[in-house]
Order: C-alpha cells, then structure tokens, then sequence
C-alpha cells in the first residue's frame, strides 16, 4: 500500500469529531482491536497527559527533557499542523512515509477481519485507527518511554487504554462541550479519567471547580499528586521575558534538584511556564522512580531545545513581507492566553502599531466569546477558513463576532492563501500580521510560510 493511498484511507474515514460520540467514545472497541493486534500498548513505558490547553506543549517539552537525558523517546499528540506524520514521533523525527504505510496496511488489515468476523461493529475510527498505528510503532521501535497526549476529554480516549507510570493534568476550561459536558466540573470529571488507582498525578492549581473534580479523584482511587508550583517562577508576566526577535523566547532563573539553573524556553507566554513547570515536575518524578537520571543542565537543554510549532511562533519581517506570529487560539482560554501575550511582546500595539489578524475557527467552537476577546485588538480583521468540514465560513464568524465587528475594519477571504497574501499586502513592510484560531489556519500559513516544521 503506498502512502498516498493509506492518507486517503484515513481521511475517508472522516475527522474525528465529525463521527458519532458512540463511535468516537467506547474503550470496549479500541481494546478489541488492540488485542487482535498483540497488545502493543503493553510493549512500552508511557506517561498520559490530559487537560484543555497545553497539555502539547507539556508533552513535547517533557519529551524534550527526556530526549536531553538520553532516553529514546517516543511522542503522540493531535491534531497535527501541516502532515498527519507529525502526530507520531521518535526522538523528535515524524514517523516515515513508508513505515506509516505499512502500519496502516497491518491496523486496517486487522480492523477488517474483525469487522467481517463480528467481534467489531464497524470500523475503527480515524483517532482509533491512528492511536492504534502509533502504538504499533512504539512497539516495534522499543523506545524507553512514550509521552502520550490524549485526543480529546480522557477517560474515554483511545489512549487511556495504556497503564502510564504518571499522568499529567494541564489547565482546564470550557472546550468540546458537545462531547465533554457543558461545565468545566463535567469536563474536568472526563480528563481526571487518566488517573489510576494508586497511581500518581502531576497537575498545578486551576479553577476551583476542577480542582475539586481533580483532588476528589485522587482521594477516591488512592493516587499520589505531585504538585509542580515550585517550578512556576514566581515573576511578574513582563520581567519574566526576555524579547528575542519580538518575543521569541522567554528566560527565568529556576531552583532544580537543590541548583540554580536559567530555564530559556521557546515557547513564550505566562501560560507556557506552568505547562514547563509540569514538565519538568514529571521529569523529576521519573527520575526518583529510576526511569531516568536527569540533571538540572539536561533538564535545561531539554526545554531549550523543544520543538512546538504555531504557538506565538514569531516570523521576523524580512523582504518587505511584515512580521508574523502565529498563534493556536481555538477557545476563549486560549484567546486570553494569545491577547496577553501580546501585550507584553508588543506594547506599542494600538498606540503607534496596528496589527493585522488573519483569522478562522472551527464551527463547534466558542466562536463568539473567542472573536470578542480577539477582534478589539486588532486594526483589520481578515475571515477565512480552513480546507476542513468543520470549518466555520467567512460570514459564520462575522454574524457570530456582530457584537464587536461593528465599526470595525472586517474583510473576509475565500481561503487562507487569499488571506495571507491580503494581510501581507495590507500590513506591509515593517507591519504585524497575527494568524490564529483554529490549528489548520494555522497550519495552512505555516505552509504557505515555508516552515519547516
């Protein structure tokens, strides 16, 4: 089978939020197919990382860390920026076309037998399908441990079906409410799902109506929580950056192990230091469970050297093209983190420079609470949407934002390319061009960008 025609397959399976919560949401199935498969999910160390947002920035920082540590380290998150390839690494390298292919053939293969003999009632869908092949890779690649972002909620996530030696629960909020429940104590009911029975948890003080979901949980089942506060620098937002290239970096002094380090991380935001801080608590708690030996220097490599595209990702203006920062922002929380951000890398922004934001979101999103958190800092307003089902139109977004679009600058444009090249003509020489909302707008620019990722 070759890839391109494994690709199609996949995607002729639909999105995985476009199938039924039925299909989407029943352990019973994903366990089946595993069987049938060997258990590969058996044949590797894992941790398990749940939460609405960061929860990928904290399984590719700590995936990072054990990397520098010398661990071989596997790595699956979702969704995917540019190539469905990314959501499947080892030692930071994407899975290759051909074994991702093959791992298809053998998880297609397998789920079709099953479907004929009866022992599935349909197809696996395509997160099922996907988890499973990244499973069968883990497996036939051996690698020390695997950090394992759940898809979406937890409990009943295809990844929950493995035993983690820890879980990670990062910042939770109103997100997938369709699927999760509509408070963020039902949603916080669905991520605690990962955590075990005497296992142990890594999480920070949130919202209090998951932090009661989270500390019930764990006094329930008898699990341990590690609380990583001590790794959240206690610093201002502001002193805590360092602008490099408009903002590209942020740097803090940190106690690791009983020594002083510089913590220099890529990913910038305040809301980024409590996702490195779960990093780094989990790395510790792997290290006095004689996983890994880590050092304060390896843990700073680590998040030195993560990879974590799209996230307030800074491309310097060159050319004559204007400056960009490309942004994930699909919910209200991520909105706020994205806005805040801002103002702290760009503080002339309304009093001397205008930005231009080229956005687009999904239709099951907060689309209207998003665009009024987002819209009233920007100059001009570009709508457009993404190559995606779910995709919300031009003229979706702009009757949802009515409350804030009116007296605003709002073009809309059929595609991202249309919009780039717009925003890249209206913004010029020397101007800032956002992009955010949903992942496959941003993903869309980071290809039409030229970035490797």
């Amino acid at each position: 089978m070759s890839y391109e025609t494994a690709l199609a397959q996949m995607y002729a399976l639909g999105h995985e939020l476009a199938q039924t919560p039925s299909h989407k949401f029943d352990l019973a199935h994903i366990r089946v197919l595993l069987a049938a498969l060997g258990h590969p999910e058996h044949r590797f160390p894992t941790v398990l990382i749940s939460g609405t947002n960061g929860k990928g920035s904290t399984a590719a920082t700590l995936a990072s860390i054990l990397q520098a540590s010398g661990l071989k380290t596997g790595l699956y998150t979702s969704p995917h920026l540019v190539r469905i390839n990314e959501r499947i690494r080892l030692n930071g390298k994407a899975i290759d076309d051909d074994d991702f292919a093959l791992l298809h053939d053998v998880v297609d293969r397998t789920a079709e037998g099953l479907v004929g003999e009866g022992d599935l009632p349909w197809h696996p869908s395509f997160f099922e399908m996907l988890t499973a092949m990244g499973f069968e890779y883990f497996a036939r690649s051996r690698p020390d441990m695997v950090v394992l972002e759940v898809g979406m909620g937890g409990r009943l996530d295809a990844t929950n079906v493995v035993e983690p030696r820890l879980s990670i629960i990062t910042d939770i909020a109103l997100d997938h409410q369709k699927y999760l429940g509509e408070t963020v104590a039902e949603i916080a009911h669905e991520k605690a799902g990962i955590i075990r029975p005497g296992g142990i948890v890594v999480t920070l003080p949130q919202l209090p109506e998951a932090n009661s979901v989270i500390g019930n949980t764990i006094l329930d089942v008898g699990a341990r929580a590690v609380n990583a506060v001590p790794y959240v620098p206690p610093v201002a937002p502001s002193s805590g950056q360092r602008p490099v290239a408009s903002g590209q970096w942020q740097r803090y002094p940190l106690d690791v192990m009983g020594t002083q380090i510089m913590i220099e991380s890529p990913l910038v935001g305040r809301h980024q230091l409590r996702n490195v801080a779960l990093a780094i608590a989990a790395a510790e708690e792997l290290h006095n469970q004689g996983i890994v030996q880590i050092t304060p220097e390896r843990i700073a490599r680590g998040i030195r050297e993560t990879q974590w595209p799209g996230r307030f990702q800074v491309v310097p203006a060159a050319g004559g093209d204007p400056e960009y920062v490309l942004d994930v922002a699909h919910n209200p929380a991520g909105a706020w983190a994205l806005r805040s951000t801002l103002s702290v890398a760009y503080p002339d922004l309304g009093s001397g420079r205008e930005m231009t934001m080229v956005f687009g979101v999904m239709r099951d999103k907060a689309v209207r609470e998003i665009t009024e958190i987002l819209f009233p800092i920007a100059g001009r307003v570009i709508l457009t949407h993404a190559n995606n089902p779910r995709s919300a139109s031009p003229a979706e977004i702009r009757e949802a934002a009515a409350r804030v679009a009116a007296g605003m600058d709002i073009e809309e444009a059929e595609d991202v390319a249309s919009a780039m090249e717009r925003a890249r003509e209206v913004a010029g020489s020397g101007g800032l061009v956002v992009v955010t909302g949903s992942i496959y707008i941003v993903g869309e620019a980071v290809r039409m960008l030229g970035i490797r990722i």
